[in-house]
């Protein structure tokens, strides 16, 4: 979006800062004094072990600036609490002081462990010259985008439009009613500078060029965030064109789907995963195993410490942006260990394992709760903590595991780094193990000593900032990564990790029936949660369901669907990302979800999948409405982008085909069913289906004395060219007479098993990627009604 006043403003930006270098006359910003001593109260109960970030400190070592983000609970907002910036909060004081005076609201967005965000508050917020002239002249406010991404996605929609790119720190110029008018990302300080002092020469001599930039600017926005075609039927073929998409932009060299800087694109890498788990599709395969290799063996992935940081800088996967997000970690263990459980590949495992251990580790709260992220400074360098020199792993290790680890690694003199080398993998350990005739377990086991050493080493360093508050979305989307692994790899340690949090996050982040907290830090919950906070909460209960069987996460998972459907449902079918009334300073009014799937799926993706699963595991047909009006709500922009909704699409699948697991339900939910696989010889498994009926309930036996009637038969599916399955050994009936019926029949009630024992076949060319499904037909009846009958597909896994 071009207009007259931006297109000058940028012409006429000049790279001539006011101020002299060096640091210029102690200034005083003028407060209320209630205000002022509210301010002093705060800095004073941070207690004695409290470290004031900031280069302006008194002789005595106190802070010589304090702003009212002392009073706030975002990491993030504290670390500018004394800068020389008078820094407001989001909130009505800010917007009132800019109506009162006229002024034009300076925002800036970013996040605690944001590097350019940490450069431009160093350069441009601890300046003294920049902070007084943007006291004087301007209102500042800083919002935390991980605690107000409504905020942030509004504003962040502005500066896209306005600039064609985004970024954090977001730096935005609003006028008093919170309209923007000119934005950008990071300013070196000079240009920072000379920004500021133009805004400020056209507020005052061109204020209604700039309101009218404005209003033309919010119109924008509000149209960008209304932009999607009418609801309509999604075409089948969605999934399958999102696909080609991906496959379109695959790097086979490289593993991943975009030059440097490179992602993780997860919300990709499970639609990938969704795909082969319901057909062989071998350049999909292809992409899936060549990035998840990659990025494991790079140094994306931290080999010592488990865990993966944001993004790489390069091609390679080798250079990371090292800061460590939560939502990474959940993710990608989530997609290692569904990529483990279609190919089973070991260093999959590896992966998860370590990734959640790591979890365990170091971002896991004495509560339960999981912290946000860590940066990816320490001690003033990019790095530092996570990178090493060979005398460090010589004086570190003995000189028999000290040379494994440096030729395993590629340590060199040299390094890979600023003169320091990011551990990495040339070749898999696999690979290694093969070339040096080594046994690849004990390989493991001396790895797995050597990474624990390295960590005692580790820990002895100055560490990277942890942002320590607890997100209600993404403690969910890892409660999800915890109960799943849990489930898959039979983990009780995994187990009650997720049960932990979820109930902290049910004591701590619930404020009532249907309301959820979206922060919670010192102890202190605050901020009405966005609606991902209940689909992601939500979906991580079901799953919490899936893994126990407690009917309680099944009932608390509906709880917040239903609230979420209540309080951010559109009457279309869409979702706004905040409350009604929770908007009441934005100008460009309440922000919806786009839907489209970013570094994290979106809001409205993981609804459906929590709709779909609610509707499988209770039966109630709101659920199914509901996700099939969202369905129909994005279907004009699935079709125009399909690798952009590709979390969605997934739960498309799973609503329209089923899901593919080895966990099943029929009975509008009430029986439940659990398929696993035990070995018996290389190549033939004991199959066992169990089978739970609720009391009052029952299933034709398979032989159920009616020709009429729909018997209980196990069968192969799809996959009969793979595997044999010898006859099914069926329970035994009891004899059942309904009042509805004339004859007896046989059933089966109660919790029964069925077994078979299946041979692999193994078919040559079949790359280990192809999963065993299994279909199961039933009919279900009370003594009263008779269900539909009903196919339902199952996955079994290794036990």
């Amino acid at each position: 979006m071009h207009t007259k006043l931006l297109a000058a403003l940028l012409l006429t930006l000049s790279w001539q800062a006011f101020g002299a270098e060096g640091r210029p006359t102690h200034y005083q910003v003028t407060r209320p004094m209630q205000i002022q001593q509210q301010l002093e109260a705060a800095y004073l109960a941070k207690g004695v072990g409290y470290r004031p970030r900031t280069e302006h400190l008194e002789a005595d070592g106190s802070p010589r600036y304090l702003n009212r983000l002392i009073l706030e609970d975002s990491p993030y907002l504290l670390q500018h609490a004394h800068n020389p910036v008078d820094w407001y909060p989001w909130g009505e004081a800010a917007f009132a002081k800019a109506k009162r005076e006229n002024k034009p609201i300076f925002l800036s967005i970013g996040y605690s462990t944001c590097h350019w965000c940490h450069v431009m508050e160093r350069e441009s917020f601890e300046n003294e010259s920049i902070a007084r002239f943007l006291n004087e002249h301007f209102i500042a406010i800083k919002v935390d985008r991980e605690s107000h991404p409504d905020i942030d996605e509004t504003y962040m929609t502005a500066v896209m439009l306005m600039t064609g790119s985004g970024g954090w720190p977001m730096s935005s110029l609003l006028t008093p009613e919170g309209k923007p008018f000119f934005g950008g990302t990071y300013f070196p300080p000079q240009q920072f500078a000379s920004v500021l002092q133009q805004i400020q020469t056209i507020w005052e001599e061109r204020p209604e060029d700039t309101r009218q930039q404005a209003e033309r600017v919010a119109k924008a926005v509000e149209a960008a965030n209304s932009q999607r075609g009418k609801a309509k039927a999604l075409d089948s073929q969605a999934a399958d064109k999102a696909v080609a998409q991906m496959l379109r932009s695959f790097d086979e060299l490289q593993g991943g789907f975009s030059q440097a800087p490179k992602f993780p694109h997860e919300p990709w890498l499970f639609l990938l995963l969704d795909q082969l788990q319901r057909q062989p599709h071998p350049e999909a395969l292809q992409a899936l195993e060549v990035t998840l290799d990659a990025m494991a063996r790079g140094g994306i992935y931290d080999q010592a410490g488990g865990g993966f940081h944001r993004y790489s800088t390069d091609n390679e996967w080798l250079v990371p942006h090292f800061e460590k997000m939560l939502y990474n970690q959940a993710q990608l263990a989530r997609i290692y260990l569904l990529a483990w459980r279609l190919t089973g590949k070991e260093q999959y495992r590896r992966v998860v394992t370590q990734t959640l251990d790591y979890v365990l580790r170091e971002m896991t709260a004495p509560s339960g709760g999981f912290y946000s992220a860590t940066d990816a400074d320490s001690a003033g360098e990019e790095g530092l903590f996570f990178t090493w020199i060979p005398a460090e792993i010589r004086d570190a290790l003995e000189p028999r595991d000290a040379g494994l680890a440096i030729e395993l690694y590629a340590i060199s003199e040299r390094g890979n780094f600023e003169g320091r080398n990011i551990l990495h993998l040339p070749q898999s350990l696999e690979e290694y193990a093969e070339t040096k005739s080594m046994n690849l377990e004990a390989l493991h086991q001396r790895i797995d000593h050597i990474n624990q050493v390295l960590r005692q080493i580790r820990e002895q360093r100055e560490h990277p900032l942890r942002d320590d508050k607890i997100v209600t979305a993404w403690n969910g989307m890892m409660i999800t990564a915890f109960a799943q692994a849990a489930d898959l790899l039979d983990s009780d340690s995994y187990r009650q990790a997720a049960e932990r949090a979820a109930e902290f996050l049910w004591q701590h982040n619930r404020k009532g029936a249907g309301q959820l907290w979206r922060v919670h830090l010192d102890g202190k919950s605050s901020i009405s949660a966005n609606q991902e906070d209940y689909a992601y909460l939500g979906e991580g209960l079901s799953y919490l369901y899936d893994l126990t069987g407690d009917p309680k996460w099944l009932s608390r998972s509906r709880e917040l669907a239903d609230a979420m459907l209540a309080r951010f449902q559109e009457k279309d079918g869409g979702f706004y990302m905040s409350e009604a009334g929770e908007d009441h300073f934005n100008a460009m009014g309440r922000p919806r979800d786009g839907g489209s799937d970013n570094a994290i799926a979106s809001g409205s993706s993981v609804a459906l999948h929590l709709l779909q699963r609610l509707w499988l595991r209770s039966g109630h047909l709101d659920y199914k409405t509901a996700a099939e009006s969202l369905i129909a709500y994005f279907a004009a922009n699935i079709e125009r982008q399909p690798n952009g909704y590709t979390y969605m699409l997934s739960a498309v699948d799973n609503l329209n085909q089923g899901e593919r697991t080895h966990r099943g339900y029929a009975a509008l939910g009430g029986i439940r069913l659990e398929a696993g696989l035990k070995p018996m010889s290389d190549n033939k498994q004991l199959l066992e289906l169990a089978i739970q009926i609720p009391e009052g309930w029952h299933i034709n036996a398979h032989h159920p004395l009616g020709e009429s009637l729909i018997p209980t038969e196990l069968r192969l599916a799809n996959n009969q060219h793979e595997w044999h399955m010898a006859p099914v050994t069926y329970p035994s009936p009891v004899q059942q007479k309904l009042t509805f019926q004339h004859d007896p029949l046989l059933v089966y009630e109660g919790n029964i098993q069925l077994q078979a024992t299946l041979e692999h076949k193994r078919t040559p060319g079949n790359g280990g990627a192809t999963l065993l499904d299994l279909e199961l037909q039933l009919q279900a009846c009370s003594d009263e009604v008779c269900l539909p009958p009903e196919t339902i597909r199952l996955q079994p896994i290794m036990r």
